[in-house]
């Protein structure tokens, strides 16, 4: 833990995350790789980046978020939980150009594609595809559209709700999802049903 500033009374609590990371971290024991680097992107509270990494200590995870505040949250919960597989959080605009990080073995993005812009959307596959190492995996959880199955109406309200806070958020169709992937070399290998009408959405890297 060399490095680090924080303070532990940064630390902020995210409700969801209790009531969702162990159903992420089962998927995520499945897809990610047994060693290497995984990027964190919008890593907000840091809650999950410290369950995550200590339940695979042979990854080396990279949290990021582009907020001041939810990186000395980040800091604060790596601190208190004292892992070594944790590093430092980056500054990280998903939608920018460009990023801070050369080359990575995964990428994990959790509830952030409905609570941003389409652009974050694009600019996540974008940089996935420019920095995730062949065969790298991409992981996206959170709720989705799908054509071929109703609606639920939680995901309903709950895209209204979001629609109302910001015309730009909302539930994402994954086929659009899936389409601006392919565009960036991203092939969508795996879907899988999560609790409270959510998706795990698995992106492989293809060969350059």
């Amino acid at each position: 833990m060399l490095g680090w500033e924080a303070d532990v009374n940064d630390a902020l609590t995210a409700p969801a995350v209790a009531r969702n990371r162990d159903a992420i971290l089962a998927v995520l024991r499945e897809v990610l790789p047994a060693s290497g680097t995984v990027l964190e992107i919008a890593s907000g509270s840091g809650e999950h980046a410290v369950h995550v990494a200590a339940a695979l200590p042979g990854v080396d995870w990279l949290p990021s978020d582009p907020e001041p505040a939810a990186r000395r949250s980040i800091a604060a919960h790596a601190l208190r939980a004292g892992l070594d597989n944790i590093r430092p959080p980056l500054a990280l605009d998903a939608a920018a150009a460009a990023w801070p990080v050369a080359r990575v073995d995964g990428i994990v993005c959790i509830n952030m594609i409905h609570i941003a812009p389409w652009a974050a959307t694009a600019g996540l596959m974008a940089g996935a595809g420019r920095v995730l190492s062949e065969r790298g995996i991409l992981f996206l959880y959170g709720p989705f559209r799908e054509a071929d199955r109703p609606f639920a109406e939680s995901n309903a309200a709950f895209d209204a709700c979001l629609r109302g806070r910001d015309p730009a958020w909302g539930v994402r169709d994954l086929d659009a999802v899936a389409a601006e992937a392919a565009r960036h070399g991203l092939d969508l290998i795996r879907r899988v049903a999560m609790p409270a009408n959510n998706l795990s959405v698995i992106f492989e890297r293809s060969n350059r």
